[in-house]
């Protein structure tokens, strides 16, 4: 099909992106409609797997048939046969009438079997008859059924990895994946998340009444950056929270990021300091970088806090010196000395401060002796005034021979 005829399809059906694979999926959907093959559509949960069935079935001569979709994961395994395939009255308890099917009421049209991998498995035998013969039996009856009905499946579970643990039939699976269509997950995508967030926000505002939500540039970086584990289904919910709960219609990165899970954040780049526009192929090292900084501003604010107290208490301290963080992270891990975790724990950061001159250390041990003095030896308070950790004061006291 041309771009021009495949565009009228995504307006048409409401799909909203340029990746070349969804374009490639709807290519193959539109083919393979005129046939009644069996297709199995694959991708994770929130992808949006069932546009694809309502194209199959528009653009196939089934088109004024009955088109039903099915979510075989809601339905409780006691009642999925008669669901799907109907029952004689009194065939099990509360049976107080016969009941047709989703089989016998798509006669002549199609059924969406959504979730098809958490059919159970006596389920898939009846299912597999259908595929091969057309033919089912209703719950309670030894009466042949007809059907002629085109099954398209989706699923987010690896089938075959199913069908290796016992969980699905491995002759339904190849029923089944007749025509296979991959749909990519949204992080697969590109700037089409962009697109659909736009088209999100539209909605949301139209909806709502308030003025549509713009993202910053950064913002942006951000959205494209995260995998959104939970696809468009995801994208769409966190796009309306914000349109909801946010007076600010220009959302920036400190906004987004309130909404994306932290347990998912990609870290692609670092982008404050010296360390702008880095990459890091690995948490630890951002660990490092971020201990680093810590390193720093500790150090700095202790330079402060000692240089304050010294005017207060007349005090001649020499500056402290602050060394610079380098850019490069295998250079930070290499100056370090020991690990910063220690026994599953991270080690205080003011103790990877760097050491200081000797005349600072005179000033810190009677800055010390002095706060001990002044809350008649309780650590805690002393702790408090010299503005470090009561863990620093122990250590420093036992350096500093200060018991």
């Amino acid at each position: 099909m041309t771009k021009a005829e495949i565009q009228q399809v995504k307006l048409r059906f409401g799909i909203i992106g340029n990746a070349e694979a969804l374009t490639r999926d709807i290519d193959i959907a539109i083919q393979v409609a005129p046939t009644d093959l069996s297709v199995l559509i694959i991708g994770e949960s929130g992808v949006g797997k069932e546009s694809f069935p309502q194209i199959i079935h528009q653009y196939s001569k089934r088109k004024h048939g009955q088109y039903i979709a099915v979510n075989c994961g809601a339905i409780p395994e006691g009642t999925i046969d008669s669901e799907l395939f109907g029952h004689e009255k009194g065939a099990f308890t509360g049976a107080i009438g016969e009941r047709k099917g989703y089989f016998g009421e798509a006669d002549g049209g199609t059924i969406f079997l959504d979730e098809v991998g958490e059919l159970p498995l006596p389920t898939q035998a009846r299912l597999l008859r259908v595929l091969e013969s057309g033919e089912f039996l209703k719950v309670g009856s030894s009466k042949v059924q007809k059907t002629d009905v085109r099954i398209v499946a989706a699923t987010n579970v690896n089938l075959e990895q199913a069908i290796a643990d016992g969980k699905f039939r491995e002759d339904l699976y190849y029923r089944l994946n007749t025509v296979p269509i991959q749909v990519p997950p949204l992080r697969e995508r590109g700037d089409d998340v962009l697109l659909l967030f736009r088209k999100f926000a539209s909605d949301f505002a139209e909806k709502y009444r308030m003025p549509s939500i713009q993202l910053t540039e950064d913002a942006k970086k951000i959205l494209l950056s995260y995998p959104w584990p939970g696809n468009i289904r995801q994208l769409k919910n966190i796009t309306e929270q914000i349109s909801i709960i946010e007076t600010n219609r220009e959302i920036d990165t400190k906004i987004l990021e309130r909404y994306l899970p932290d347990n998912h954040l990609r870290f692609p780049t670092v982008v404050s300091g010296n360390n702008s526009g880095k990459s890091f192929e690995s948490e630890r090292e951002i660990l490092y970088s971020v201990l680093f900084d810590m390193r720093k501003e500790v150090a700095e604010l202790k330079s402060m806090v000692h240089n304050l107290m010294a005017e207060k208490n007349n005090v001649t301290v020499v500056p402290q010196t602050v060394t610079p963080v380098t850019s490069s992270v295998p250079a930070i891990i290499q100056s370090m000395n020991a690990d910063p975790i220690v026994e599953g724990e991270l080690v205080d950061p003011e103790e990877y401060v760097t050491e200081e001159p000797l005349s600072l250390d005179e000033a810190e041990k009677e800055l010390i002796r002095k706060a001990l003095i002044k809350h008649h030896g309780k650590r805690k308070s002393a702790a408090q005034d010299l503005n470090i950790s009561e863990r620093t004061l122990y250590r420093k006291i036992k350096e500093y021979g200060l018991d």
